[in-house]
């Protein structure tokens, strides 16, 4: 998971095989490293099609997706563990190297109420599993820490550790997002500070979730720290532009967030690419 991507939700949150084509070879145009796919559907990706696809040209990818509700871990942990083996089967078969995002939950998923104890135990326990057999296929487990309004079991960097050190497996790592960090952490660099033994992957977000480099996200402190702490994962540039209805609600995206992918792309891309490098990153 080392070098610079970016989501395939620049083009796609649907993984048919249509658009697999036309978001794998506009990834590679930009020439990245490696693209990151939603697994919204997992039972339904054309494996076989996607890993022929990335082979021909030459990408890697890591896979993400969030627990549709009927399997949330904190109350379901047994139906997540079979989601989720799915998912994992499914990213291998892809070729992918990782599953990763809001693995021990769905976006949208709030109580009301702080979280219980009992939610923390199902949601480990399903882990625990869930990482076992990853390790079983070669593939890492990531755990993506979200905003309060999209999750409310995990907001923070320091909250991810909690969860990994209960999994105590050595294939499961942090995964940090700057627009999430930037609602959540008391300072940029917290999150990257208290994940610097587990940080294998970052989601690079504007805090508008649009063009990087065009809001408020503290971009010098972000590449600063990982500067700090050696980092050595992945770095990928999300930005929403084309969204499902389902995932809009999700993620309370009302109103366009960039003008078109030529604006992101086009301007987003190498702001962040210049950063990396200044940082001695990529």
């Amino acid at each position: 998971m080392e070098g610079f991507g970016v989501h395939t939700s620049m083009w796609t949150m649907d993984w048919t095989p249509a658009n697999a084509e036309k978001a794998v070879a506009a990834a590679k145009g930009y020439k990245v490293d490696f693209v990151e796919i939603p697994l919204l559907k997992p039972a339904e990706v054309d494996a076989a099609h996607t890993r022929a696809l990335l082979a021909k040209n030459q990408l890697r990818a890591v896979c993400s997706l969030g627990l549709p509700q009927k399997v949330w871990a904190s109350v379901n942990p047994d139906g997540a563990v079979d989601y989720l083996k799915i998912a994992l089967d499914k990213t291998k078969a892809m070729g992918g190297e990782a599953l990763s995002g809001v693995t021990y939950g769905g976006i949208g998923e709030r109580t009301g109420l702080p979280p219980t104890d009992k939610e923390y135990d199902n949601v480990a326990r399903a882990m625990t599993a869930v990482a076992k057999h990853a390790k079983s296929l070669g593939l890492e487990l990531g755990i993506e820490a979200v905003n309060r309004y999209e999750n409310h079991l995990i907001n923070t960097g320091w909250q991810i550790i909690d969860l990994i050190e209960r999994i105590g497996a050595d294939n499961v790592f942090a995964h940090l997002d700057t627009y999430h960090m930037n609602i959540e952490e008391r300072g940029m660099a917290m999150g990257i500070l208290d994940c610097r033994n587990h940080l294998k992957y970052i989601h690079l977000s504007e805090s508008d979730r649009g063009t990087p480099g065009s809001g408020n996200v503290r971009w010098d402190e972000v590449f600063g720290a990982l500067a700090a702490i050696g980092f050595k994962g992945g770095l990928a540039m999300e930005s929403f532009i084309n969204m499902m209805p389902e995932i809009a609600y999700g993620l309370s995206v009302w109103r366009p967030v960039a003008k078109d992918e030529a604006e992101v792309m086009g301007n987003g891309l190498p702001f962040l690419r210049n950063k990396a490098r200044q940082y001695g990153l990529i």
